[in-house]
């Protein structure tokens, strides 16, 4: 799910957790975008960088079953294949006739990352509002309740535009993207990570996330950090 990778991760460690299949489950967003993008397109080559981060969720016995305690509280997700032209990574392959048992196999490599950014952006704008506010009906829970914003790091404008339609301050945005640019399903565990770092987010406070991106995929995450 590339840019959403992380997001979707995260909710799907925390079923396992939540149905007691795992106690610990670490979630890794990592993604080195400098190998796949074209160093000759300035649309697309100075937005993207490489990193990694990481997040463990944890069986917590201080976990409600009203949901108030710390962890994932509500969340929903969705991808749609019909975007998938404007943000993608394609693959240049050629078929190889095996045997007639065996058939055909492709042999090739990924091309260059390709994105229309005026679509992303209208796509971006449009779903991560309306995902974030699912997310919250699911948790029972309202913008008011929200400490901290924190979105997939892939624009500024975008991140200003979803936190002024859902009415969050930017003091609430925690943003990264001057420092490290776009790094896909790295980009919200960098961001989270620093904030716990710097004294920011704290026990107890109610984080909205957000990722969106190739696929085209979005999903928003609420969880109260313990």
């Amino acid at each position: 799910a590339a840019c959403s990778g992380f997001l979707f991760g995260l909710v799907t460690a925390s079923q396992f957790v939540h149905t007691g299949a795992y106690t610990n489950v670490l979630v890794i967003g990592a993604d080195a975008l400098s190998r796949w993008v074209d160093w000759d397109d300035r649309n697309t080559c100075i937005l993207f960088g490489d990193g990694a981060g990481a997040v463990v969720i944890s069986h917590s016995e201080d976990a409600k079953p009203d949901g108030t305690g710390c962890g994932l509280l509500g969340f929903d997700m969705h991808s749609d294949g019909k975007g998938r032209c404007e943000l993608n990574l394609s693959y240049e392959g050629e078929e190889r006739y095996l045997s007639e048992t065996a058939g055909h196999v492709s042999k090739g490599s990924y091309g260059s990352i390709a994105m229309n950014g005026k679509e992303v952006y209208k796509f971006a704008c449009s779903k991560v509002p309306k995902v974030l506010g699912a997310a919250l009906e699911s948790s029972g829970l309202s913008v008011d309740d929200i400490d901290w914003l924190v979105l997939h790091q892939a624009n500024i404008r975008i991140i200003e535009a979803v936190a002024s339609r859902l009415g969050i301050p930017m003091d609430k945005v925690i943003a990264n993207l001057d420092e490290y640019g776009n790094t896909s399903a790295a980009s919200i565990p960098l961001a989270l990570s620093e904030a716990v770092k710097s004294g920011k987010v704290k026990p107890g406070d109610v984080i909205a996330c957000a990722g969106f991106g190739a696929g085209l995929s979005w999903g928003g995450a609420i969880i109260r950090w313990g």
